[in-house]
């Protein structure tokens, strides 16, 4: 992948569409565990890929270029939501979201959907993308401490939802 990436920021095309189909899967995740919507997600992964084109020259150090790239996927994605919550109405009915396989284990996934954005995009980025809490915190621009409750409170949230009886332990 190094030797990729050094290719693409000499501005390599063929290179630099090697190193995106490699990087697809995970973006795709990434995407999808923000956005429900396919089609808002598919505008995310192309958003990226053409700003990571336009910018790879600024990337820094070759090694963090996938936490590069999901930084700049994650602010896509919140792009994304930012414009459809200025045109969204009221009335509108949510969209259903069209069957995903995104997700090999379905019990994961809505266990995952049923937690708040800010839980579900740092447990997806630690558990299904295997990023370090450094890496988090550098791509969503927190800080470690923030990722590592996050997390913390995340689990717990699962836990509870999984295991009814610590609730009642608790009440």
């Amino acid at each position: 992948m190094e030797n990729l990436i050094k290719k693409a920021k000499l501005r390599d095309a063929d290179a630099f569409t090697k190193l995106m189909q490699q990087q697809m899967q995970n973006m795709y995740k990434t995407a999808r565990a923000v956005l429900y919507n396919e089609e808002d997600v598919a505008d995310a992964i192309s958003d990226t890929i053409l700003a990571c084109w336009e910018k790879i020259g600024q990337l820094k150090q070759d090694g963090y270029f996938r936490t590069w790239m999901t930084r700049i996927l994650v602010n896509k994605c919140t792009d994304i939501i930012q414009k459809k919550k200025q045109f969204c109405l009221m009335e509108d009915v949510p969209e259903i979201p069209s069957r995903d396989n995104g997700y090999e284990d379905t019990e994961w996934k809505e266990a995952l959907n049923m937690l708040g954005e800010r839980y579900r995009l740092i447990m997806i980025l630690y558990y299904v993308e295997g990023f370090k809490i450094s890496e988090i915190s550098s791509i969503l621009d927190i800080a470690e401490s923030t990722v590592r409750t996050r997390l913390s409170r995340g689990r717990e949230k699962l836990a509870e939802d999984y295991r009814p009886e610590l609730r009642r332990k608790q009440i």
